[in-house]
């Protein structure tokens, strides 16, 4: 099997290049759906969650209230460590479940946008890829698709990791400022004839 770790910050188009990695042949594990995925109601991790926290982080359909835990973690660091203590073990378990999943010969991406922040996802894939953008197109284009306002953003922005540090940790670059989708699946196919094994490709 081989594993490659994605990753990058808020608005660089990340999903984008996940999903031209599975029109490759890519199987992807998002640990962002699979944190939504156990939050939900009656979630694995929605009893953690409340006994940690209590009712006001928990929305009137007995699911997490993600805006206001967002509120929460962003103004209490250790509020958001009590958090990732409550998620991490459960993401954890269920990536390697949905990697042992799709056999031995596969090419699995692993969607993490803290894998540098992590400190242990590094040694847990063969390769890692980072989408980069400017700042500014961040803020550009999540305000744009999400209605945030541009305090919210940067709130997210300063809660990852600098684009020196992804960018240090990464064995290749995909810069998505300027690109257009053809040109960014371009970028992807070069990646993949590289990286893939020869059977997957």
């Amino acid at each position: 099997m081989r594993r490659i770790g994605l990753t990058g910050g808020i608005g660089s188009g990340k999903s984008t290049v996940a999903a031209l990695l599975v029109a490759e042949g890519a199987v992807l594990v998002d640990t962002d759906a699979i944190a939504r995925r156990i939050a939900q109601p009656g979630g694995l991790a929605m009893p953690a969650i409340e006994a940690a926290f209590g009712q006001s982080v928990i929305a009137p359909d007995g699911g997490l209230d993600r805006a206001g835990m967002r509120q929460l973690v962003f103004a209490d660091n250790s509020a958001r460590k009590r958090l990732e203590s409550i998620l991490h073990p459960l993401i954890g378990a269920e990536t390697e479940r949905m990697a042992s999943a799709a056999g031995p010969n596969a090419v699995v991406v692993f969607d993490v946008p803290l894998l540098v922040e992590s400190g242990r996802w590094r040694a847990m894939v063969d390769r890692v890829l980072v989408v980069d953008a400017s700042e500014e197109t961040q803020l550009r284009r999540v305000m744009a698709r999400s209605g945030w306002t541009d305090e919210a953003v940067r709130a997210v922005i300063a809660q990852q990791a600098a684009r020196k540090s992804r960018r240090a940790a990464a064995d290749a670059v995909i810069f998505n400022e300027t690109l257009s989708l053809e040109e960014l699946g371009g970028q992807v196919r070069s990646l993949w004839k590289r990286w893939a094994p020869p059977g997957t490709r």
